[in-house]
């Protein structure tokens, strides 16, 4: 049953994990840990007009940690605020078994993580990326 779960597919996904990379002077930044697995996500946002320019990224997770978050990084720039909460909101209904993942097309490659559904002990770790860009997300609304 762990073979579905650890498939080509999501160790693909967690290898194409950008290097780590933080930010400087970013607009917000979030970091979000697992009380599971320990695994944790960190992120830094530029944002102007509401929309992604830049971001760092650095994830010590778990291979769906990493998956996650890899793929989220593919399509980072150029999101804008509601996209993002929207997709954070879209993934946790795809894992709680309400929802059937992320409606933008740019996003598609996260359905590859619906395969996790039936593992809720290790939804927490999938969700780091996306509560930690909520996190950046809240702090820059409570700043404007």
């Amino acid at each position: 049953m762990l073979n579905d779960l650890y498939s080509d597919q999501l160790l693909a996904a967690a290898a194409s994990l950008p290097p780590a990379r933080r930010l400087e002077n970013p607009d917000a930044t979030a970091t979000r840990t697992s009380r599971v697995c320990g695994s944790e996500v960190s992120v830094d946002l530029i944002m102007r007009d509401d929309v992604v320019r830049d971001f760092g990224l650095e994830a010590r997770a778990c291979a769906l940690g990493q998956a996650s978050a890899g793929l989220t990084a593919a399509n980072l720039i150029g999101s804008d605020r509601e996209g993002l909460y929207q997709l954070r909101d879209e993934m946790q209904h795809m894992l709680d078994g309400d929802g059937e993942g992320p409606s933008d097309p740019r996003w598609a490659g996260l359905h590859a993580l619906k395969a996790i559904r039936d593992y809720p002990q290790r939804h927490e770790s999938t969700m780091l990326v996306f509560q930690a860009l909520a996190d950046c997300l809240d702090q820059l609304r409570a700043k404007s």
